[in-house]
């Protein structure tokens, strides 16, 4: 057997940076598809603190980027779909081959809810279907049956229909108004040439093959979560059948290594990974640098956690709290929110890393960060407003 490749921890840091579009300036000509692509997938979310996910994450990658400028590689352009990763993503529309499997997978496991089984269920997704042959693309505000309660699982009808056939490939999000999703059948929304799959062991081999690429380095748990579009004995299934994968050894923040595997270039991987910039950035919490927090903690030391549906009294940070990376380490995390009626961003609550020193320096990178975040939001104030500084800074 081929002894594993030792990778020190700052080597794995800067590695993961590089592969995630983190280590130069976010300067540049701007490749919208380009950042989508090098990620795989862009997570989007309804929660708009300062900006969308998906805006925040784009723009980390690239500070040109506007809001608005992604929904039209959607509706208009038909360069990236939407469907479920871990959650509701936008992924390159020519990875559609790969996806019919998780079409069947999704759709499958929907179908085995007890309302699926029922005649209203079969009634509801054929007059739905039927309205939209007919009609063209309708969102959930075109029905108007009533959830049965306030609980998640008593979603209206209609919107239980819509999932089903959502999540099976039978319609497809065909654009976006004001973030509310327009259904449409997928056959009007998906290329012809893209709608057919190769052989189901053949998408396993892409996409775990593409998982690795975005990782660089990962255990196989990390490569089966990627997409989620798998179990967990498939993807060790293929692990054993892949006879070009490097075995590596990669050192964490506390000294110890865990196993794992690379990409069969790792090392010129890690030849070409520069050293990360020193800018001081503000990632998103749905950041894909951050979203395993397990491989976070790992690599950094950095203890993250998303509180947003966390009882606030219950929270050891805050509501939408913000990591906040400086070269390949974790200095603090911070609490912003927006109030664009106002022209005002508020920095609610800050949390320095332990053993982390703050000087002057540090803050003026911090602040630059700040103004650079609320111009996307295009918002020109923003102030201070915690225990540890209070006032304004100059816009």
């Amino acid at each position: 057997m081929t002894a594993a490749l030792p990778i020190p921890n700052r080597d794995a840091r800067r590695l993961w940076l590089w592969t995630n579009g983190l280590s130069t300036a976010p300067t540049g000509p701007l490749d919208v598809m380009g950042v989508i692509r090098r990620l795989g997938f862009v997570q989007i979310d309804t929660i708009r603190n300062v900006t969308r996910a998906h805006n925040h994450i784009l723009w980390s990658r690239n500070q040109n980027y506007r809001e608005g400028m992604l929904w039209p590689r959607l509706g208009r352009d038909r360069a990236i779909f939407e469907h479920f990763t871990h959650d509701a993503s936008l992924i390159p529309m020519d990875f559609l081959p790969f996806w019919q499997r998780q079409f069947q997978r999704l759709g499958a496991k929907v179908a085995s809810h007890e309302w699926y089984q029922s005649g209203l269920a079969r009634d509801q997704i054929t007059a739905i279907r039927a309205r939209i042959s007919q009609e063209g693309a309708l969102s959930t505000h075109a029905f108007e049956t009533k959830a049965q309660s306030r609980e998640m699982w008593a979603r209206p009808l209609h919107k239980k229909a819509l999932d089903q056939m959502w999540y099976a490939g039978e319609l497809a999000t065909c654009h976006r108004e004001n973030f509310v999703k327009f259904y449409d059948l997928a056959e009007r929304v998906f290329p012809a040439a893209l709608r057919e799959g190769p052989p189901d062991h053949e998408q396993v081999e892409w996409l775990c093959r593409a998982a690795l690429d975005r990782l660089s380095i990962g255990t196989i748990g990390e490569v089966q979560r990627f997409w989620e579009a798998m179990s967990a004995t498939e993807a060790r299934t293929w692990r054993e059948s892949a006879r070009d994968l490097v075995p590596v050894e990669i050192e964490g923040a506390d000294g110890r290594s865990i196993a794992a595997l690379a990409a069969p270039d790792i090392e010129t991987r890690l030849a070409m990974a520069p050293a990360p910039t020193t800018r001081l950035r503000l990632l998103n919490p749905f950041d894909p640098a951050v979203r395993d927090r397990s491989r976070l903690e790992r690599l950094f030391g950095f203890d993250y956690r998303n509180e947003m549906f966390v009882p606030a009294a219950k929270r050891r940070w805050g509501y939408y709290v913000y990591p906040l990376l400086e070269g390949d380490r974790f200095v603090g995390r911070i609490e912003v929110k927006a109030d664009r009626r106002e022209n005002l961003m508020r920095v609610t609550g800050f949390w320095p890393e332990p053993e982390v020193k703050w000087p002057a320096s540090r803050y003026d990178k911090l602040d630059a960060e700040l103004r650079r975040f609320a111009r996307l939001a295009q918002i020109t104030r923003v102030t201070w407003a915690t225990p540890e500084r209070k006032g304004a800074i100059e816009c």
